[in-house]
């Protein structure tokens, strides 16, 4: 293509570039001359003029005339470049503006912390040069008093002596020397001042060898208190402070750093004082109540004496106000007879699998989880169905709002379910009746509803109040219906609580766990329960340690309403214990010991008899009744105690088990001792043996069983103690005869001729000798003889001969009645 087709140039460097040659060398003297070419960079230089027009719109730039437009270049192609490049160039302003606002506010700040640096650094300068003016114009002060005593002395002799000429050297050369003596006074006062300070307080070799300051050194802390005096003392302060007079609250005992404490006083003051009255204590010695007034009079205070049962007045019980009060989630406790589905249904609710992990399928502990329902929480309590957990169930109600009890409507109302349906009542809960398992073929929701009817629940159904709701924990049926029913039931009851409070709550389960120690379940009720708040429930006290959720989580905080475990407790808690958080952990400590003492006097005055007939007619009782004892450990506390009561149930007046102990925790050493002193067997249900424990029970010759579901523990128990009852001895009647002829025999005695009328007549069965159907005698037969021979037996309608042992008052017509005694392995029920 040529140049006057396209109007464009051809390639090439024609006025572009400089040509020239460069001569290459090679060896043996070769050379070679090179042609190369170096360009020049091209200068583009506006036009004159062409900055002063007026931009053009965004389709036209770059001229109108389209030859000059770059090329292949479209005006939309051309338009979208143009706004790219403006929108650069206005992101890049921005960016520049933001860059000086932030190096300004740099700036700005540098100059604040500069300007309170040096305002601390003028305070502080200031501040030296304040006391050191303050000390030289004291020094000045005793120099000026020393020299005018010097003078006041110095002037009697003066008087005495001839008079001298005052002058001998040129005044002006005094002021100089004076001036220099007073410069090096100063340097050696002030060196002295510091070498003081430096010095006090620490040991050096020569005072150590010579014994000085008694071989000890000022501590850190007096070292600090004597800083501070000297500060205060240079600042003008006041050197004593004025004496607070407290109320001081005495009880029956306190211990001595406790006294310290109340007082605001030092340990070592009160001791010293105790030592002054004639008594030797230490600071972790208890004193009495008169003491203690004395030693609180003595520091100036005022005493308050207070009873032992005082020191739970510190239990926050104020009401809350109205204004304070806040929407809590409410605590439904699942309830119902055992396997009729409590625990699937929860599960269905939770999407969880819990009753996998319960040893035979059925609940052993109290449960408590948090669920999510349309963002309203609510919290479940599981509670076990058996009938030794009647009194975790009980605790169940006590804490909760609403019952949901779960009623299987193939089997209908059962003894559990009458039990939670009393306590319900009792502790005056709404119920929800949740029919379980209507999938199954021979359900019959209407059977369940008019067997409710006997206990007086009259469902909504039946013209009552009481929601009742179908469902399948399997099939997931209706679950939607029964959260409705439980959040209708929850708005009708206005649940509140006051979450800004100390908190309280009621211990649902506890257990003793190996690496965590004590662990308690505890649903707060009221306040908010907090990491490191102090704590009393029941006869224990603690500091919360941690906090774990249902889900296993840590959690900070726990308020109304939500079961968290609890770690830190110093012993395991009864299952239903209240627990309460306290200012100080010497509030806590006083509470649980008084409450332990007055739990174990109350023990000790349930077990003692009032009375010596008493005690003498107990002792006549247990004497007659066999006792099988034995030792229980379990998991948690609420099935110990359920073991417990299940294991008292067990016997009858012949017969009974002894519980010897009961705990929480592995089976130890101590437990195989105490059983094999008192020969019983050790129970362990869902704990095991630790290695000494099982070494001294093989050496010891001590059992230890071991179970996982109750129902096997209550029949292994009871076919033990039935091993204890005697047997049951039946009597057999197996024939009457009937005495014909009394005849007297040589060497026999007398001899009744009888004539079997009915039976068999045995010479090793028992008789009794009727006569007018009175019995007058038991016995055994002494001889049974058919005509002159000794038999066995003799059949009915034969005659024989029987002889009585030592009996012989028999007469005519009087009845024998022949029976075997038979004995019966007797069970208990």
């Amino acid at each position: 293509m040529s140049d006057t087709t396209d109007g464009k140039k051809t390639l090439g460097l024609r006025g572009g570039a400089r040509s020239g040659q460069v001569k290459q060398s090679f060896s043996h003297g070769r050379t070679k001359n090179v042609v190369v070419e170096t360009k020049r960079k091209r200068v583009v230089v506006p036009k004159p003029g062409a900055g002063s027009k007026p931009a053009g719109p965004v389709g036209q730039v770059g001229g109108s005339d389209p030859s000059k437009r770059p090329g292949g270049i479209s005006d939309a192609e051309l338009e979208r470049r143009m706004k790219a490049l403006a929108a650069a160039k206005a992101r890049e302003s921005e960016e520049k503006a933001q860059r000086a606002a932030e190096e300004k506010a740099r700036e700005e700040e540098r100059e604040r912390r500069r300007a309170e640096a040096e305002a601390k650094e003028r305070e502080e300068r200031e501040r030296e040069e304040a006391l050191r003016a303050k000390a030289e114009e004291e020094a000045r002060q005793k120099r000026e008093a020393e020299e005018a005593s010097k003078r006041a002395a110095a002037a009697p002799k003066a008087e005495d002596t001839p008079q001298r000429a005052p002058v001998s050297k040129p005044a002006p050369q005094a002021t100089p020397r004076k001036s220099e003596r007073e410069r090096e006074d100063r340097g050696r006062a002030a060196r002295g001042r510091e070498d003081s300070g430096r010095r006090s307080g620490k040991l050096t070799l020569n005072q150590a060898l010579a014994g000085g300051e008694g071989g000890r050194q000022r501590s850190l802390a007096a070292m600090k208190r004597k800083q501070e005096r000297a500060r205060q003392k240079a600042m003008g302060g006041a050197q004593e402070r004025e004496k607070i007079v407290r109320d001081v609250q005495l009880p029956e005992t306190i211990v001595v750093s406790e006294l310290a404490n109340r007082m605001a006083e030092r340990v070592p003051d009160v001791i010293k004082a105790l030592m002054q009255n004639g008594m030797m204590v230490t600071q972790n010695q208890s004193i009495d109540a008169d003491t203690a007034e004395l030693i609180v009079e003595e520091f100036g205070h005022r005493v308050q004496r207070v009873s032992d049962a005082d020191v739970e007045d510190v239990i926050d019980t104020v009401d809350d106000k109205e204004e304070d009060l806040q929407p809590r989630p409410p605590v439904i406790t699942v309830m119902g007879h055992v396997d009729h589905g409590k625990t699937s249904l929860l599960d269905a609710i939770r999407n969880a699998k819990v009753v996998a992990g319960e040893a035979g399928g059925i609940t052993q502990h109290i449960g408590a989880y948090q669920v999510d329902q349309d963002g309203d929480k609510l919290t479940f309590l599981d509670t076990p169905g058996h009938a030794a957990f009647t009194s975790m169930r009980a605790r169940g109600a006590q804490v909760t709002d609403i019952v949901v009890l779960v009623v299987a409507a193939d089997d209908a109302v059962m003894p559990q379910t009458v039990e939670a349906i009393n306590h319900a009542k009792a502790a005056e809960v709404p119920m929800i009746i949740a029919i379980n398992k209507i999938d199954r073929p021979e359900a019959n929701p209407d059977k369940v509803r008019t067997d409710l009817l006997q206990h007086e629940v009259i469902v909504e159904k039946m013209s009552g109040e009481v929601q009742d709701v179908e469902v399948s924990a399997i099939n997931g049926t209706g679950l939607d219906n029964l959260l409705e029913a439980i959040s209708l039931q929850s708005e009708i009851l206005e649940l509140k609580a006051n979450p800004d409070r100390a908190a309280s709550g009621a211990v649902i389960e506890a257990q003793l766990d190996v690496g965590r120690g004590p662990v308690a379940t505890v649903l707060v009720q009221n306040g908010t329960l907090k990491q490191g708040d102090i704590f009393v429930v029941g006869e224990q006290w603690g500091k919360v340690r941690a906090l774990i959720n249902d889900k296993g989580e840590r959690v900070k905080e726990a308020g109304p309403s939500v079961p968290v475990e609890v770690l830190g407790l110093n012993g395991t808690p009864e299952a239903g214990d209240v627990l309460n958080v306290v200012d100080t952990e010497a509030q806590a400590r006083e509470i649980a010991a008084y409450r332990e003492s007055a739990a174990k006097e109350k023990r000790a005055a349930a077990g003692a008899a009032t009375t010596l007939e008493q005690l003498m007619a107990k002792a006549k009782e247990d004497e007659n009744v066999a006792e099988l004892p034995i030792l229980v450990k379990a998991d948690v506390q609420g099935s110990a105690e359920a073991i417990v009561q299940a294991m008292e149930k067990i016997g009858n007046e012949e017969v009974r088990v002894r519980v010897l102990h009961s705990g929480v925790g592995a089976i130890t050493e101590s437990d195989v001792g105490l059983a094999e002193a008192s020969s019983a067997p050790v129970i362990g249900f869902n704990v095991r043996a630790n290695a000494p424990a099982r070494n001294a029970a093989n050496q010891k010759g001590v059992e230890i069983r071991y179970y996982s579901v109750i129902y096997d523990l209550v029949d292994d128990v009871k076919a033990a103690a039935s091993g204890l009852l005697s047997a049951e001895v039946r009597e057999n009647f197996i024939g009457y005869a009937e005495i014909k002829e009394v005849f007297k025999v040589s060497g026999v005695g007398r001899v009744a001729g009888c004539l079997v009328t009915e039976g068999v007549a045995r010479r090793s069965a028992g008789v009794r000798l009727l006569r007018d159907n009175v019995v007058i005698h038991e016995g055994t037969l002494k001889t049974l003889k058919r005509f002159k021979d000794e038999v066995a037996e003799v059949q009915s309608g034969q005659e024989c001969g029987m002889a009585f042992e030592n009996y012989e008052d028999i007469r005519q017509g009087d009845v024998i009645e022949i029976f075997e005694r038979e004995e019966v392995e007797r069970t208990l029920a």
